[in-house]
């Protein structure tokens, strides 16, 4: 029994150490790749010449000072002119709104008269 023991025992080493992951695909180098990324490395950009600025950069030059605003000499006599006219008023057209036959106001009043109104019963819509 012993003797059985010792050969499965033997066995299942034999078995762990012949079962190795392996993949399916062999690993093969990227020819195109490899040489592509020696070119990128090997890449020196040409030095830009010392001009290159010239034509493209504009020169600047500090906007000029805004000037002060020149106050009139008689203000007192502008300021009660101006007091004594009178504003131009629109000309506000009075619209009225109906609704149902009847003569609506314009305002807020109207406007909440309008809303404390009932809902016309509309048919009942068949799906």
């Amino acid at each position: 029994m012993t003797t059985l023991l010792r050969q499965a025992a033997s066995a299942a080493r034999n078995a762990s150490r012949v079962r190795t992951f392996t993949s399916t695909s062999a690993s093969r180098k990227d020819f195109v790749q490899d040489l592509y990324v020696k070119e990128l490395k090997a890449y020196k950009a040409p030095p830009a010449p010392k001009d290159a600025h010239v034509g493209v950069v504009k020169t600047y030059t500090a906007p000029s000072p805004p000037k002060p605003p020149v106050l009139p000499s008689d203000l007192a006599s502008e300021l009660s002119a101006y007091d004594a006219s009178e504003p131009a008023k629109a000309e506000v057209s009075k619209k009225t709104a109906t609704t149902q036959g009847e003569d609506m106001g314009t305002g807020a009043d109207a406007y909440l008269g309008f809303l404390e109104q009932d809902l016309p019963k509309a048919e009942e819509a068949h799906h």
